[in-house]
């Protein structure tokens, strides 16, 4: 079989198109593949399909998979047509999408390569420009996003992601089924989650049974607005709540601590972590040094203990009994005179049903939480994103669960 003919297999060239010439430049260290277009072939519109007459010919270079130890360039005199509908076109080629410098089959390892590690480092080991590969990794992205159909989820949460320094975030959605990011969008504004309710439309909105999310009045404010009976179908996670009673008591601790210190007393000396670890994990020494706290009279053992009761208050199946044992720990909480407390008190209490909802089923929103954790260390890889258009196509790359490959780049990846 002859080289040209070698290349044709290799590439998935098929009539019109064909294999005119192989050269081998040993000194720039590449493989130059020519392809042209058999001159009796049919020209087609790419966007109406319609046969056009031909206008000129371009040419036009695409980097292909290596070639042994060589870097592999396809030339090819690629036609124009003038489509009375669209003008001047230039035709679609089967090796490769529209408006790329690369084959899709290189492509498709690109990705695959993205997948496990960082933009840089992909352009380091493939010999590419940072922005090559962006730009490979943006269009996977917008083809994936193309192709995906959303099927209206039942159980979402929603949660901000922190971008840069500063209170720079952006908003992510998750379908806790799926475990898939559905949207991203700027900022943590009601803005933000806008979008994705009318991209689902009023029926996808009436099809979801669970919103977690915490505490957030932009959120909130989208949800009541779109969702049908969002009263009944936000839920307020126990992460958050056990979030805010821990700083609530590890403000406490630091106050006590400082007045104890003032005269001369230093049993709160580092304990801060057996205040907010979990007991269970704790040393023998540490447990021994944690319960004498706890069973002491300071001001930080009553907040634990208020936090700890709080924390015991999940899994009921009757709403009834778990409004009447929350209503008690409320009673407790408002009453303790330790102010941090309190005020996780009253925002437990201005948020009552989403808690109650939580508390009732088994809606978390920990797939979030997971996800978030994943995002975060993608933003660590990358070693943090300029912008954040290149942060949000990293987040749907790695967590949207995306058909990203080009259409004709499948033996690229036919066995990942």
């Amino acid at each position: 079989m002859q080289s040209r003919e070698v290349f044709e297999q290799l590439l998935g060239i098929r009539k019109p198109w064909f294999v005119s010439e192989v050269d081998l430049a040993l000194k720039n260290r590449q493989v130059r593949v020519t392809v042209d277009l058999d001159e009796t072939a049919i020209l087609v519109c790419p966007t109406c399909n319609v046969p056009c007459p031909g206008y000129d010919r371009r040419e036009r270079s695409w980097r292909h998979l290596d070639t042994m130890q060589y870097e592999t360039r396809v030339t090819a005199q690629v036609p124009r047509l003038k489509c009375p509908i669209h003008g001047i076109m230039q035709i679609s080629v089967p090796w490769a999408e529209d408006r790329s410098r690369f084959t899709a089959m290189f492509e498709a390892l690109v990705i695959d390569w993205l997948q496990e590690a960082s933009v840089a480092a992909v352009a380091r080991l493939l010999r590419m420009t940072w922005d090559q590969v962006a730009g490979i990794q943006m269009r996977a992205v917008a083809r994936g996003l193309a192709r995906r159909t959303i099927s209206p989820p039942k159980f979402i949460g929603v949660d901000e992601t922190s971008f840069q320094k500063r209170h720079e975030y952006v908003t992510s959605v998750v379908d806790h089924e799926r475990g898939v990011v559905l949207h991203v969008a700027d900022k943590r504004e009601q803005a933000a989650l806008d979008g994705f309710y009318q991209l689902l439309g009023p029926a996808g909105c009436e099809q979801i049974q669970a919103v977690a999310m915490d505490m957030w009045k932009p959120y909130i404010n989208s949800t009541r607005t779109y969702v049908p009976n969002a009263d009944e179908k936000i839920v307020f996670d126990k992460f958050h709540i056990a979030k805010h009673l821990a700083e609530a008591v590890d403000k406490i601790r630091r106050q006590e601590h400082r007045e104890l210190m003032s005269r001369g007393d230093d049993q709160l000396v580092r304990s801060k972590h057996l205040w907010l670890k979990n007991p269970d994990k704790l040393t023998p020494d540490h447990k021994t040094r944690f319960r004498e706290l706890r069973q002491s009279g300071l001001k930080v053992a009553r907040a634990w203990a208020i936090k700890d009761l709080a924390m015991s208050l999940w899994g009921y199946v009757h709403r009834g009994w778990a409004e009447r044992m929350w209503k008690r720990w409320y009673d407790w909480a408002i009453r303790c005179q330790l102010e941090p407390i309190k005020q996780v008190a009253r925002m437990i209490r201005n948020h009552w049903d989403g808690v109650i909802n939580a508390v009732t089923s088994n809606v978390t929103n920990a797939a979030s939480e997971g996800m978030n954790s994943k995002i975060q260390w993608i933003k660590r890889k990358a070693c943090g994103y300029r912008n954040r258009e290149n942060f949000r196509n990293a987040i749907y790359f790695h967590c949207g669960g995306l058909d990203m490959y080009p259409k004709h780049g499948h033996f690229a990846h036919m066995n990942s």
